[in-house]
């Protein structure tokens, strides 16, 4: 059967085509710029890519047309689409009927964490012999790649609430018709596409309405948002997690290092074991204790989820480090809501102690181009002895906070690393977040700092 997939490039499409392939279709599709290393990634996979979204490219006549949220009317390729009689679905419809039917499907949602739980999920089931399948929104270092079809009953996926396609404006994780369901967290995010919190809590009720009465959700124990979704109705057993070891949730966990690297994990208040890992930070912790219970609930005992996660590599551009010189190490995390902002910051205050701290923040997300959260932007940062925003010219608003003088905003993000040149010191440490590209800025900066004549020893914060 031929697939043809629009939108193809994105790293949900890429990997809706990679578990394509590996089920057996012969699989094609466009992006309107075909560049690496996905494009590298797909050609490898047989897949011939076509640029743009003309017309041309649906005389091939395709079993199937699978639609990227990216498309919208207007574009000749979808209106063709639409005169014709071919069929079409959109990638979350075309993954629940293809691949997820006959899976018990775990699925991570949330605003914040998604893609590193899903990950922990995978390669906990994975260390334990279970081959599970896989489709996340990053690159897992355990495996090299973001999605996985196997013939294990279990598949692991990154539950998006983002819109699903221009002619279906649910949330993508309603079609996945979860088992078990991690909600690690619910802020306001999306601002393109939805209007409040309220809009946002809707649609995880949705997804709550498809969880059977047999399977689980697991959720935090303090997040006024989920209560409020679960309180229109839930009909699933519910699960508590909390980083503060209590027991009154059914996981938590009792941090042995302040910066998240060692903590124990503690089941209805009896400890299960000790997790000594490479992550930071209290999010991980939590991230940990939402694997472990999903994990758990599929069957795998405790203390072998816990030994499974000692050896887990986190996702790509999850506090990845680029690189280091001159005793400068330089950081690449994809935070960009003032939440992830802050626990990052907070998980790498706690590691460094009394070094210092550059951030530099991208407002690239959609949510952030409009301002939204422009008021608790500065606040976020509080951990950075300096921080560089990068706020591109056309932006309309202004950073509350930003005559702090350890607050500095520029509008390129060459002159970004030229400023951070001349303000960084040996022993540093510069933490990037974006959620794109960001021009290369890493290794941009790495060169900057190899190329320049820095201090001996800390300079005045």
């Amino acid at each position: 059967m031929h697939l043809h997939i629009l939108g193809i490039c994105g790293t949900f499409m890429g990997g809706i085509a990679r578990l394509a392939v590996e089920k057996g279709f012969t699989v094609t599709g466009s992006d309107l710029n075909c560049y690496p290393p996905m494009s590298d990634q797909l050609e490898k996979l047989g897949i011939t890519l076509h640029e743009g979204y003309d017309a041309e490219q649906l005389k091939a006549e395709p079993d199937c047309v699978v639609v990227g949220n990216s498309l919208s009317r207007g574009k000749p390729v979808i209106e063709a689409l639409l005169n014709s009689n071919q069929v079409y679905r959109s990638g979350p419809q075309w993954l629940s009927e293809n691949i997820l039917a006959d899976k018990w499907v775990i699925a991570a949602a949330g605003t914040h964490g998604k893609t590193s739980t899903a990950s922990m999920i995978t390669w906990i089931l994975e260390a334990c012999g279970y081959n599970p399948g896989f489709l996340v929104g990053g690159v897992l270092e355990n495996f090299g790649v973001s999605a996985r079809y196997t013939d294990s009953p279990f598949f692991i996926v990154e539950a998006d609430e983002y819109d699903t396609a221009f002619f279906d404006k649910r949330s993508k994780f309603v079609h996945y018709r979860a088992k078990t369901c991690v909600l690690n967290n619910l802020e306001f995010d999306h601002a393109d596409i939805f209007d409040d919190l309220k809009a946002i809590e809707n649609q995880f009720h949705h997804l709550v309405r498809t969880i059977p009465n047999h399977g689980v959700i697991i959720r935090p124990h303090q997040s006024r948002a989920l209560d409020r979704v679960l309180q229109r109705g839930v009909w699933s057993p519910v699960q508590k997690f909390s980083d503060i070891a209590s027991k009154d949730n059914e996981w938590s966990a009792r941090k042995l290092n302040p910066d998240g690297s060692e903590f124990e994990v503690f089941l209805r208040g009896e400890c299960k074991g000790v997790l000594s890992w490479e992550l930071i930070g209290d999010h991980n912790v939590n991230n940990a204790l939402a694997a472990i219970a999903a994990a758990h609930h599929v069957g795998v005992e405790v203390e072998n989820a816990i030994k499974s996660l000692a050896s887990f590599k986190n996702v790509k551009r999850r506090m990845q480090l680029r690189g280091r010189v001159n005793d400068i190490m330089v950081f690449d995390d994809f935070a960009h809501h003032p939440t992830a902002i802050r626990t990052t910051l907070n998980g790498l205050r706690n590691k460094v102690g009394e070094g210092r701290i550059i951030a530099v923040v991208d407002l690239r997300s959609n949510t952030m181009k409009q301002g939204i959260h422009k008021d608790s932007l500065v606040a976020a940062t509080a951990q950075a002895d300096k921080v560089i925003f990068h706020m591109p010219d056309f932006l309309e608003w202004e950073l509350k906070g930003r005559s702090n003088s350890n607050v500095s905003i520029y509008d390129c993000p060459d002159k970004i690393v030229e400023v951070a040149g001349e303000m960084v010191n040996p022993g540093d440490t510069v933490l990037v977040m974006s959620n794109g590209g960001f021009g290369g800025i890493h290794e941009k900066l790495l060169q900057k700092f190899e190329n320049t004549q820095l201090p001996q020893g800390g300079g005045e914060i």
